[in-house]
């Protein structure tokens, strides 16, 4: 069992006495949570861009996932690889490489004249994106040595991260609806702008004292273990469970198991495994995991909810979403002096419960009575992912010697990105599949638009601007029914997994002591 790593000495990169003044912490916190919202704000930014993608760049319900999904594919697969990478060459240098790579690539991809050029550019994206998000939270926690100041920086992240998503489609909504789709991505250049000009002379470096020598196959088992295993979940989701979804599953999971134990026979290995045998540390991935997972999955149908069936524009929708992005910050804020009195474990289950209860309301619920219902659901989802995110992860942190943090971090940033992964892939492919099996498609419609609106509910909503009255009215009505009733479907599996969620964290963690 680990010792609390508050009790462990950080090592420092501050100049001269060794340790900076608050305002040189917190600037450099300041710094660092521009590729935390720039991660955030990128992946839910797009989902609202995703009708506009579609009709430009005529792309089928496939590849519109591939798009969402090629991103935290790739980036799942090398975060543990790029967390250990921080370790030995120094976080802040691989956070900066990362940085200047993401700026550049989203550049290039703005201006993607097809699907398949849009999904490489993410998954280029997923590649750079491996390098931010580790060394942001594994810094942060170099930073602040102090517990108490420590707790509070990280729900300040946390709050970043979840306050980003919900931010992601005000910034969408306006720079789709004033410019363009591609200006979703090229806003990324710009907002890293100030990392890059002043990282280097705020934040200190950090970086493991004895890391040890490089372990290729490592490395390699954890890439080749991550992406297929993903992969056939994103095939079970899509196709169903066959072959194909059993063989990369299976593939995925023995890769693991190989990796594992490598790690467990190096003096030095790659990823000390024996963080998992911590409960607290192991049940807090678990946590962070489902909060996204619910999260991006609600997004997800959210946004096509408001732009193809309430007709709001890409900005109005975005502005829907402020009350919860409101909800998520002060919620990651406002659980930290909570903690002083409450035990943690207790604050995490209460807030996966309030996911559950958000859920809870979209599944039993008349979505007939316009956006008012589900964004009230969403505010009480957010409310409940900022405040389980934020204790979460400072027991992620505080449960790991210092000198593991990045590899802590790691495994925690890959929870996020999975959980990002599953609520689109999974949710997104539920919802899918079943929009595609309840449409009932009207007669009268041609081969060519009883196809297009086969697919997706974008591609119905298409078809019927260009039929007369009374078809295209019978066509929008067909396709909103079958849209709700997977909705429907979406809502309870999400009720489900963060009820699980919440009870596994009430009895696990429920002996971790207050704060002090």
């Amino acid at each position: 069992m680990f010792t609390p790593s508050s009790t462990q000495a950080p090592r420092s990169a501050y100049p001269a006495t060794g340790k900076a003044a608050p305002w040189r912490d917190w600037t450099a916190l300041a710094l660092l949570m521009f590729p935390v919202l720039l991660v955030a704000v990128d992946n839910t930014a797009l989902t609202f861009a995703l009708p506009e993608i579609a009709r430009s760049l005529d792309v089928g319900g496939v590849q519109l996932l591939w798009i969402i999904d090629a991103y935290p594919l790739v980036l799942a697969a090398l975060l543990v690889s790029m967390g250990n990478l921080g370790d030995r060459i120094g976080r802040r240098r691989l956070l900066l490489i990362g940085s200047t790579g993401f700026a550049a690539v989203s550049a290039a991809t703005a201006f993607a004249p097809s699907a398949e050029w849009l999904i490489a550019g993410r998954a280029a994206l997923g590649v750079f994106g491996a390098m931010l998000m580790p060394s942001t939270l594994s810094l942060i926690r170099n930073i602040f040595a102090d517990p108490n100041r420590r707790r509070l920086a990280i729900a300040v992240w946390a709050a970043g991260f979840s306050g980003g998503a919900a931010l992601g489609p005000i910034f969408g909504g306006w720079l789709v609806e004033h410019f363009w789709w591609g200006a979703v991505f090229l806003v990324a250049t710009f907002l890293l702008l100030p990392l890059l000009a002043f990282g280097r002379v705020l934040i200190p470096e950090s970086k493991d004292a004895d890391p040890g020598r490089v372990d290729v196959p490592s490395i390699a088992l954890s890439v080749i273990a991550m992406a297929p295993f993903v992969y056939g979940i994103k095939e079970f989701a899509v196709h169903g469970f066959g072959a194909s979804a059993a063989a990369f599953m299976v593939f995925g999971l023995v890769m693991g198991i190989l990796f594992v134990r490598r790690q467990r026979q190096l003096e030095n290995p790659m990823l000390d495994v024996r963080l998992f045998s911590n409960k607290v540390f192991s049940t807090a991935i678990v946590a962070n995991v489902l909060s996204l997972f619910s999260m991006t999955g609600f997004i997800y149908f959210f946004a096509q909810h408001l732009q193809l069936v309430e007709g709001q524009s890409p900005m109005e929708a975005g502005i829907a979403m402020i009350p919860a992005l409101l909800a998520t910050v002060v919620a990651g804020l406002v659980v930290v002096p909570l903690v002083k009195r409450v035990r943690p474990g207790f604050v995490v289950a209460g807030g996966l419960t309030l996911s559950a209860a958000g859920y809870l309301v979209v599944a039993a619920g008349d979505h007939s009575s316009g956006p008012v219902f589900l964004l009230s659901a969403l505010t009480i989802l957010a409310v409940g992912v900022g405040a389980a995110d934020a204790i979460s992860n400072d027991l992620i942190l505080g449960s790991v010697p210092a000198d593991k943090s990045g590899a802590a971090s790691a495994i925690s940033e890959t929870g996020y990105e999975l959980g990002s992964l599953l609520g689109t892939a999974v949710l997104g492919s539920i919802l899918t599949a079943s929009y595609q099996h309840n449409l009932v498609v009207p007669e009268g419609l041609s081969a060519q638009a009883a196809g297009k609106s086969g697919e997706t509910l974008a591609g119905a909503v298409d078809a019927a601007a260009t039929l007369p009255a009374p078809l295209s009215d019978a066509l929008t009505t067909a396709a909103r029914v079958a849209f709700e009733s997977g909705v429907h479907i979406t809502a309870a599996i999400g009720l489900v997994l963060m009820a699980c969620a919440a009870v596994l964290a009430a009895v696990v963690l429920r002996r971790v002591p207050k704060a002090h």
